[in-house]
């Protein structure tokens, strides 16, 4: 008899008899073995799925952290081209506003100029204005005219000019000193004692800029010839050394 094999009794027509049914029952042997390769087969499955799965997750991975890195550059990319963008927008607007701001100072320091200039000359007018009523208004000092002596040498002068060569003398200078005197001072101020330059403010007959210097010799400088002739003569004395020095550089340059 098979191992595993058992028979039934059977019944027919009243009678039994036994007759042989094979009915496969593992046996206990048997029923081990295939329980534990059943169990072995499902483990190996198991494994084999797993080891397919990480095999493919193996592969694929490379692929996704390629495709991932594309995305990232791509997006840096991005990143970097907008904010060149807006790094160069920012960098025109800073242009054009200290374009703007330069060229608004440009106009503001022109427009302070001008005003400068305007105010100027408004304070120069009224300060000439207040000058010349101020000499309307005060009588000049009264001088005593020059009774000094005459030399005979400066007979054949007059008026100013023969008050001139005579302190000329009187200063220690030769008589041939006096025609360079005569002539600087005659294109200054043709011996005018009232010769005023408004623009430069010289006065009197040496032409003393500003006239108020001649003050040092006497208060009657505005009027008195004679005042003006010694403060001229030591003006001459002390840069020229003499007369002739002094027509010597105004004939150079124009001026002594």
């Amino acid at each position: 008899m098979v191992s595993g094999e058992r028979t039934r009794p059977w019944k027919s027509g009243g009678r039994s008899r036994r007759t042989k049914r094979r009915v496969f029952v593992p046996d206990e042997g048997n029923d081990f073995v295939t329980r534990l390769w059943s169990r072995y087969g499902v483990r190996a499955l198991a494994v084999g799925i797993l080891a397919a799965g990480v095999g493919g997750g193996f592969y694929l991975s490379p692929d996704r952290k390629i495709q991932e890195q594309g995305i990232d550059a791509r997006f840096a990319a991005e990143s970097q081209q907008a904010e060149n963008a807006l790094l160069k927008e920012h960098h025109l607007d800073h242009e054009s506003a200290m374009a703007l701001r330069r060229e608004v100072e440009a106009v503001a320091q022109q427009r302070a100029q001008e005003a400068a200039k305007a105010a100027a000359a408004r304070a120069k007018q009224a300060e000439e204005a207040s000058r010349k009523k101020r000499e309307a208004e005060k009588e000049p000092v009264p001088f005593k005219p020059y009774d000094g002596p005459i030399p005979t040498s400066c007979n054949e002068y007059s008026g100013n000019r023969k008050i001139g060569c005579a302190l000329m003398l009187a200063e220690g200078f030769k008589i041939d000193q006096f025609p360079c005197l005569d002539k600087l001072w005659t294109r200054e101020s043709h011996w005018n004692a009232s010769a005023h330059n408004d623009s430069s403010g010289a006065h009197g007959i040496p032409q003393a800029k500003p006239g108020n210097k001649m003050a040092t010799v006497a208060d009657d400088w505005e009027t008195n010839p004679a005042t003006q002739i010694k403060w001229g003569l030591g003006y001459i004395e002390g840069r020229y050394d003499d007369p002739c020095g002094a027509w010597a550089h105004s004939e150079d340059v124009g001026w002594y």
